[in-house]
């Protein structure tokens, strides 16, 4: 059976490409692995990353974000802003 969790250490990854393809409008962050195998991350994914990882880093306590995906309503989302989101989830221990 496979393993259903795999931490990712820089010395796993030969490569990450960062940019935008070919009849695309927006970035793909694509991290080749010396395994062979690819992971590919939509713009939003490495957004949402990014902002609950400076999100962590700057704020005097927090210590963790969870991010929950979830499909908001034409009325609860920003125009332009597609239905499924990841959405900050306050954490059972900051209750």
């Amino acid at each position: 059976m496979r393993e259903k969790r795999r931490i990712l250490a820089n010395n796993d990854i030969a490569e990450i490409l960062l940019g935008t393809p070919r009849g695309h409008l927006h970035l793909r962050a694509t991290i080749k692995l010396h395994s062979g195998e690819e992971l590919i991350l939509q713009e939003a994914t490495v957004a949402n990353l990014v902002r609950a990882y400076i999100g962590i880093k700057t704020h005097p306590q927090k210590k963790g974000c969870r991010l929950v995906g979830r499909e908001l309503s034409d009325g609860a989302k920003k125009k332009e802003f597609a239905s499924w989101q990841l959405l900050e989830k306050e954490s059972e221990s900051e209750n």
